[in-house]
């Protein structure tokens, strides 16, 4: 049984999924990182080259983990918008950052990564952690990423990709196949919605193509590093 679902539905069964796990959602993703998240975090606000008083832009934010990471970068003056498709995903990180020292400079709204609501031009970088493997049509989502990011600023991903080793690959597809599943009918009461994420991971191309995605699409000094081995990366371009 499959359950990626046709492009034309992906909008509305993403939704519904992120909105039917949000309550336990960090909590999985602890377990699945092995704690490892806040640290691949920290290394995607490195990578933006995040200064105090910009403005970042923080697609498919989610829980608003990465958005918090982002404001300790950019604050006092600075300010940092996340967006994200789910409502439900919205609120527990507007409860999230009740107690961040700079709550104030991070705004969490509701929207669509297919088009974002914002004029060209406008964010100093723009990050997106385990999101693009989620948009109905990876080519548009990348667009308009690049649409509202300034000249000379970066876009960073964060999300799966594909060891090569032979049998830690093998190992890994197994653990993601098998046993995340299970972390996330503990965690989060859904199996399924973690079937989906090892489905999804499979179908996503790896950091290498992602990386020259970016570059065919516009981007400059394009590149990715692999994380515990190769099964994550963060992949970054500059417009």
């Amino acid at each position: 049984m499959s359950y990626l679902p046709s492009k034309d539905k992906k909008e509305s069964y993403v939704r519904e999924l992120f909105n039917n796990i949000s309550s336990g959602y960090d909590r999985t993703n602890r377990m699945m990182s092995i704690g490892q998240d806040e640290k691949w975090r920290s290394m995607v606000v490195k990578r933006s080259e995040a200064k105090k008083g910009d403005h970042i832009l923080d697609v498919c934010c989610g829980t608003a983990k990465l958005s918090m990471q982002l404001a300790s970068a950019v604050a006092p003056h600075g300010k940092v918008t996340g967006l994200d498709f789910s409502e439900n995903m919205i609120e527990v990180g507007k409860q999230n950052i009740i107690s961040h020292p700079h709550h104030d400079i991070i705004e969490l709204i509701q929207g669509n990564a297919m088009s974002l609501p914002f004029e060209d031009n406008q964010f100093d970088a723009v990050t997106v952690a385990w999101g693009l493997r989620n948009v109905p049509d990876l080519d548009t989502a990348i667009q308009e990423m690049i649409r509202v990011l300034k000249p000379g600023g970066k876009l960073v991903s964060l999300d799966m990709s594909k060891p090569e080793a032979p049998v830690f690959k093998q190992a890994y597809w197994l653990y993601f196949e098998k046993i995340v599943p299970v972390m996330g009918q503990f965690g989060a009461g859904k199996a399924n919605a973690y079937r989906y994420f090892y489905e999804s991971a499979k179908e996503f191309p790896d950091a290498g193509k992602l990386a020259n995605r970016f570059h065919q699409l516009g981007l400059n000094e394009t590149t990715y590093k692999n994380l515990m081995g190769g099964t994550l990366a963060i992949v970054e371009g500059r417009k």
